[in-house]
């Protein structure tokens, strides 16, 4: 569907059979804990799973995986995610953010990362959740900056139930829709496609941030 099988949710949850559960885990993982993880399809997994659950495909070996312990394996996984991004930030400081440019690492990804920060305050950890890319690095930035290890958990806790189980939820929801069970496909393209307007908004703040920011400084001069 996405050109990348292994990035294309639907066609990961197919193919992986009875270790899909396993794999679904891992990417939650991976992209709530580990800096590589941003490019991971976090919102359109969640939302496909729902609705393969739904229609019981999601199985661990050869048994149904019901909607409840699904959510709960998401969202503590995302809890322990987090966990392992915010530890990251605070033992590495700074230098973690002040990596060389790379394919893996921008430092653009680290400047949105402040500006989301600096306008959302201590929300940003729970609203970071549903935001690709900010879901990666807020942890982080969390932790380098120093916010209580309490503050962090606690706002944590609501990011991870409300992204980790209502994401899930609503596909689960959808799934129920015979309409929706008989086009998977365009749904989940229709999801991604949602899932990217916080990113392109945030784009578009940035970028009249800047504009506003050089007729500034050319008033000044």
């Amino acid at each position: 569907m996405f050109g990348i099988s292994w990035l294309d949710p639907l066609t990961l949850i197919t193919d992986m059979g009875g270790f899909a559960v396993f794999v679904i885990l891992a990417m939650v993982f991976a992209e709530t804990g580990l800096l590589i993880g941003f490019f991971l399809p976090g919102d359109s997994l969640l939302f496909v799973t729902g609705l393969s659950v739904a229609n019981g495909a999601v199985r661990l070996g050869e048994w149904p995986v019901p909607i409840w312990l699904m959510c709960v394996l998401i969202s503590v996984t995302a809890f322990i995610g987090d966990q392992t991004g915010y530890w990251i930030g605070r033992k590495s400081g700074p230098a973690i953010f002040n990596k060389p440019e790379s394919r893996l690492f921008s430092h653009k990804n680290v400047e949105k990362t402040h500006r989301f920060f600096e306008r959302y305050g201590s929300r940003a950890v729970i609203l970071a959740h549903f935001v690709p890319v900010m879901r990666t690095f807020i942890p982080v930035a969390a932790g380098i900056g120093g916010m209580p290890y309490k503050h962090f958990v606690r706002y944590n806790v609501i990011g991870v139930i409300g992204w980790g189980t209502g994401v899930t939820l609503l596909g689960v929801f959808l799934g129920g829709f015979k309409i929706v069970a008989e086009h998977i496909d365009l749904f989940t393209i229709g999801f991604v496609v949602l899932s990217t307007i916080p990113i392109v908004i945030e784009a578009l703040r940035a970028r009249r941030a800047e504009l506003a920011a050089d007729e500034e400084r050319r008033a000044n001069d």
